[in-house]
């Protein structure tokens, strides 16, 4: 299934939760945070300007993306993988690795 977002907002895949704490203790699925990292997947036309045009986005596919902890509406895809569909906005920086 291929999901093309609207205007500003993105498509993005979770990064997984860490299994393990720095300690090396091995967290059970309650207890592991979300991630706020995550890979750009799709990204929408851009946003619409109170004259008409759009202003393209600042984030592009295959970007690492750093975002909020309420960013974004999350559904489970086909196989299982955190999707998440969220304004360009709820962005708060790229990673360059």
């Amino acid at each position: 299934m291929k999901v093309t977002p609207l205007g500003d907002r993105i498509v993005v895949r979770r990064h997984e939760a860490e299994e393990k704490t720095a300690g090396g203790i091995v967290l059970p699925d309650t207890a592991k945070n979300k991630p706020q990292k995550g890979k750009v997947l799709a990204v929408g036309a851009g946003k619409m300007m109170k004259d008409g045009s759009r202003r393209p986005l600042q984030v592009k596919v295959g970007d690492t993306v750093l975002f909020t902890s309420w960013a974004g509406d999350e559904y489970k895809a086909a196989r299982g993988e955190n999707i998440l569909i969220m304004r360009e906005e709820d962005v708060l920086a790229v990673i360059e690795e």
